[in-house]
């Protein structure tokens, strides 16, 4: 198994624990952890809530200093290696910013503290924020394409929705000008036509996030959206992808997140759309129980159909409910936490998943060039942080501090009895 390599985030120490006897040794086991040098069983037996959380950090670090670095120089379009279809260089640094940030926003909101993990953060939302006005400054080397082909539209909804998940952070972190700069690039992009299908929802949150932070937006996307999906709700929890349902893993990719961030905006505007959320609440809810089962004992997990490039991202639902403190009654937190730290290490530690500078490579596990369809170039890569929202939680949270257990498929597996699953009714 390939080393995931514990990087160390300048101007910071890494994180230290603490300087007496019993943090250091704790910090050796998280350091040997992180570099694999202990074997999934001995962690999945002895790991604690903090470990998993420190782990689970590591691996948003590993993810982000490529792209946050290059881009705060001003270099990404420099430096970014595009594996993929050679004509996916047009769209592949907007993927990886606004994917990346989607999944980092939650914990970025937490803002700075003086703890290590607060100092981290710190680091991290200067380099997003920096990120965010290179992207959108049409005088920077690294300014991004927002209008031109269809792509955009798809990575501007993303970059919305990190915005929209740490709106003190980010957005309250830019200047007035970088502000004017972002919602004229999330407003270019209208001259995009949305499929019927899962991307009606990207107009719509950018539509949302405007809405949210300038007062002003248009309301069409955003109920054209809403009600095509309510027509292509096909039950449990699941919707179709346009009027057909399609076997992958959309409902998380795009569906249930963007559209309880639209509907929670309509909410709070008080437009009448806001009255679905709580239904949608419930279809998520379900859809996050579904998520827990698919997790086999060992961690891994059926790969089916489109976008299996996007790796442990396909979890984001249930990642989103356990930030939200929305998890369904069924499902125990330190279960959750253990199953998703499993997925996470089990995919993020396949030999080939990174390049020799520290880039995602195309695969669901490892280096699998043939997995990613037409338009899999880097950047799409990015979508899998999106299964890290559950760093959002403090880590005082009792999802960080319950004990271990273990997750349903390893119950059922083991021979416990465990009561029957069942849909739900609307």
């Amino acid at each position: 198994m390939q080393p995931l390599r514990k990087l160390q985030a300048p101007p910071l120490r890494a994180l230290r624990f603490g300087r007496d006897d019993k943090s250091k040794r704790q910090y050796a086991f998280v350091s040997l952890m992180i570099c694999g040098l202990l074997p999934l069983a001995a962690y999945g037996q002895t790991s604690t809530g903090a470990q998993d959380r420190e782990y689970s950090i590591q691996v948003m670090q590993k993810l982000a200093d490529p792209v946050l670095t290059a881009l705060d120089q001003n270099k990404l379009k420099q430096t970014m290696p595009v594996e993929g279809s050679t004509d996916r260089a047009a769209y592949t640094h907007l993927e990886a910013l606004g994917r990346l940030l989607a999944g980092m926003a939650p914990w970025l909101e937490l803002g700075p503290d003086q703890s290590d993990e607060g100092q981290l953060r710190e680091h991290y939302i200067r380099m997003a924020v920096t990120g965010i006005a290179h992207a959108t400054d049409p005088k920077s080397p690294d300014f991004m394409n927002f209008n031109r082909g269809s792509q955009p539209l798809v990575d501007a909804a993303f970059l919305s929705l990190a915005l929209l998940r740490a709106p003190k952070q980010l957005w309250g972190n830019l200047t007035a000008e970088q502000r004017t700069n972002v919602a004229a690039a999330l407003k270019s992009t209208r001259v995009i036509h949305p499929f019927e299908s899962n991307w009606l929802l990207f107009s719509a949150v950018i539509e949302a996030a405007l809405w949210e932070f300038t007062g002003e937006c248009e309301m069409q996307p955003i109920e054209t959206a809403v009600n095509r999906h309510m027509e292509w709700y096909k039950g449990d929890g699941v919707y179709g992808d346009g009027e057909r349902f399609h076997w992958d893993y959309y409902n998380s990719f795009v569906i249930h997140p963007l559209l309880l961030e639209v509907l929670r905006v309509c909410a709070e505007k008080q437009h009448p759309l806001g009255k679905l959320y709580d239904g949608e609440l419930v279809r998520a809810q379900r859809y996050a129980a579904i998520e827990e089962r698919l997790i086999a004992p060992d961690g891994t997990f059926p790969v089916i159909g489109r976008s299996s490039a996007y790796r442990f991202g396909a979890f984001q639902v249930l990642s989103e409910m356990a930030w939200m403190h929305r998890l369904p009654s069924s499902l125990d937190s330190g279960a959750v936490r253990a199953a998703l730290t499993a997925v996470v290490r089990k995919t993020m530690e396949a030999p080939g998943t990174f390049d020799a500078h520290g880039w995602l490579e195309i695969g669901a596990v490892g280096h699998q060039p043939s997995i990613g369809e037409g338009y899999i170039s880097t950047g799409s890569l990015y979508l899998c942080s999106v299964g890290l929202l559950q760093l959002g939680l403090p880590p005082g949270d009792p999802f960080w501090t319950a004990p271990a257990r273990p997750w349903t498929q390893k119950r059922i597996w083991a021979g416990e009895d465990i009561p029957a699953d069942h849909a739900i009714p609307n």
